[in-house]
């Protein structure tokens, strides 16, 4: 959602409210009121959360909408029900009919703009599953919380994931200030789901759950009992018996969304009559898909250089902390390689303190995003770490770099979910070779 936030010189800031969506939804029938639905905000893990929580509600025989955001490679990524992604004919169809209703808005003065980005994928989104009838919806929330397109629902159960430092211009410049923002996805006597996590962000989910009089449910008890950090399958208790967990989400960060996923499941269970069991909880933690998140790779035209590739979208610094620990937990390979590239609102300084380090060679790789941090600042970002460094020309030429010197190695494609989508298509074959 962020791309549509930043203008150009000398032109207004866009503002941002519920109102527009509302009004948007309302002459599109208010789909969103016919949905029952679950809210996920948080700085990082709400896809990871999101994606397992729909999978248990698929592996439980419902349908199940999930909207994310962003995409890799195709906007349908956003937009699914079950395993399948929205298909184009029907996107299409959906979009026309959401365009054409904001056109005759904006004619008759009821709207004062057309909807961003954002707002038109998001009443495509609910329009798409009230007319489908799912079961349940899981929204991720694109940034922030309580302006975000999303929150026009009226979810069940309300989740936070990890809160830390970014987009810091939107939505303040502490954890505490961004915790409020994204705390405005919470309901006055609702359910919020959550863990604990830093203390500026703990005090404010207290005051604000205090303030609703809403009901906090710790996810801690899904946490692995004594093993928080260590790779591999463990055991917790749902639903009154043993649930083996075993996720193809790489990185013990993961253990914690996975909590909130098994939590959000078993409320929905437990305070609203769904279906979930605790097979279908291991079940569908055990098919999560989520590309992009300490992906391993394996492109065939590769594999003659034994070159091992993980893709992953850190793209701030908690997101790479993460990175950094989830590497930890593979095995040891060398050469290191890391092929970077990241948006100029991030702090590339401090990221590439974090990660390069960990690596023989960056190589940077232009991204397509007028908001890409200049390939100069990425060089300086690397000369204070003491990392040698390249620049390719293209995200290709990196990748081809990168195979060169990777032989019998690792490659870790990093910094920007445009890096990695692009990087991904070419690895898997959908942009030619290289």
């Amino acid at each position: 959602m962020a791309v549509e936030l930043y203008t150009g010189p000398g032109q207004p800031r866009r503002k941002f409210s519920l109102d527009e969506i509302g009004v948007l939804l309302g002459a599109l029938g208010n789909p969103h009121r016919r949905l029952r639905s679950v809210l996920i905000a948080g700085t990082n893990g709400k896809g990871s959360t999101a994606s397992t929580l729909s999978s248990i509600l698929t592996a439980s025989r419902m349908r199940a909408g999930l909207y994310t955001s962003p995409h890799l490679a195709r906007v349908n990524e956003r937009i699914r029900i079950g395993d399948a992604e929205i298909a184009d004919e029907v996107f299409a169809g959906l979009f026309f009919r959401v365009h054409d209703a904001a056109e005759r808005l904006l004619q008759g003065g009821a709207l004062p703009q057309l909807p961003s980005f954002f707002e038109f994928l998001t009443a495509i989104a609910l329009l798409y599953f009230a007319e489908a009838e799912v079961d349940l919806a899981v929204l991720e929330v694109g940034m922030g919380g309580r302006l975000d397109a999303t929150n026009i629902v009226d979810p069940l159960i309300s989740v936070i994931t990890d809160i830390s430092l970014d987009h810091t211009e939107w939505l303040g410049s502490t954890i505490a200030a961004i915790t409020r923002e994204k705390a405005g996805i919470l309901r006055r006597g609702g359910t919020l789901v959550t863990l604990p996590q830093h203390p500026e962000a703990n005090q404010v989910l207290g005051e604000v759950s205090a303030e609703l009089g809403l009901r906090a449910v710790n996810a801690a008890a899904y946490m692995p009992a004594g093993r928080t950090g260590v790779a591999g399958p463990y055991r917790v208790e749902a639903l009154g018996a043993r649930v083996e967990v075993e996720s193809p989400l790489t990185g013990s960060h993961q253990q914690r969304n996975i909590a909130l996923a098994i939590a959000t499941a078993v409320e929905l269970a437990s305070a609203h009559g769904f279906p979930v069991t605790p097979a279908a909880i291991a079940d569908g933690i055990r098919h999560t898909r989520w590309p992009g998140r300490l992906e391993r790779i394996k492109p065939g035209r590769f594999e003659l250089a034994g070159v091992k590739w993980i893709l992953d979208v850190a793209h701030n610094p908690a997101g790479v902390w993460a990175l950094r620990a989830g590497l930890g937990d593979l095995e040891a390979r060398t050469p290191r390689t890391l092929v970077f590239s990241c948006l100029r609102d991030k702090p590339v300084a401090e990221m590439a303190q974090i990660l390069f380090p960990l690596f023989e060679q960056v190589i940077f790789a232009p991204i397509h995003s007028a908001r890409a941090t200049a390939i100069s600042d990425l060089e300086a970002a690397a000369k204070a770490t003491g990392t040698p460094a390249v620049s390719a020309g293209s995200v290709r030429e990196s990748l081809q770099w990168a195979r060169a010197r990777g032989e019998d190695g690792l490659v870790v494609v990093s910094g920007s979910v445009y890096l990695v989508g692009e990087a991904r298509s070419l690895l898997l074959g959908g942009g030619g070779e290289i």
